[in-house]
C-alpha cells in the first residue's frame, strides 16, 4: 500500500488557492515522496501545468477516475 507524506481535498480550497497549494505542497516533497489529490473533476488541466512547471520532477497515476471523485498519485522524482 502506497503511503501519501500529504492528501489534498482539492474542493475543500478556494479557487484561486487550489493549485497554489497544490504546487506549494509539491515543492516541499523530498525525492520520493508522494502526495495525493482527490477532486470533484478529471485535473488534466493541473497534470499540463505540471508538465510545464515541473518538468522531469513528477510523476502522475490515477488511482481513480470518475466520474464522482478522482484521485491522483503525485511523485517527486
Amino acid at each position: 500500500m502506497t503511503t501519501f507524506t500529504k492528501t489534498i481535498n482539492v474542493p475543500d480550497y478556494p479557487p484561486r488557492e487550489k493549485h497554489p497549494t497544490i504546487f506549494n505542497t509539491f515543492d516541499s516533497l523530498k525525492s520520493g515522496e508522494i502526495m495525493q489529490i482527490i477532486n470533484d473533476h478529471d485535473p488534466k488541466p493541473l497534470y499540463y501545468q505540471f508538465m510545464m512547471e515541473r518538468t522531469d520532477q513528477f510523476t502522475w497515476e490515477y488511482l481513480e477516475e470518475g466520474p464522482e471523485k478522482w484521485k491522483v498519485a503525485i511523485a517527486k522524482k
